[in-house]
């Protein structure tokens, strides 16, 4: 059976654009290899962290939503263990009412978005 996740990681802020983009790349090329379908990615961008991880104040946070087989999730954490680049994430299932909200949340982000564009 399928279940929905969501996952949040934390790159190093000392990549490049390209770099962080080549390893969202990896993790959602890992992800649709192993069968997964991804419904959303996000990237949040350069933000202050709440305290200092390995000697550093602030990172790239990415996130992305994906449907897969629950025995897929212990090889993706193990991707993100070994990859140096990445310095903390955190994979969650998603229940009805998370999907729910993530979904109505977006489209609150979408609208906001094309009304922006509009002003301009």
């Amino acid at each position: 059976m399928k279940n929905r996740y969501e996952t949040v990681f934390i790159l190093t802020p000392v990549l490049s654009e390209d770099q962080a983009k080549e390893t969202v790349k990896k993790f959602t090329g890992f992800l649709k290899k192993n069968g997964a379908k991804i419904h959303h990615e996000e990237t949040w961008g350069l933000k202050k962290l709440a305290y200092p991880i390995q000697k550093k104040s602030t990172g790239f946070y990415f996130l992305i939503e994906f449907e897969s087989e629950g025995d897929l999730i212990k090889p993706f954490e193990i991707e993100f263990i070994r990859d140096e680049r990445v310095m903390r994430f955190l994979n969650v299932k998603m229940e009805k009412h998370h999907i729910k909200f993530a979904e109505s949340r977006r489209n609150k982000s979408n609208k906001k978005a094309a009304l922006a564009a509009e002003k301009e």
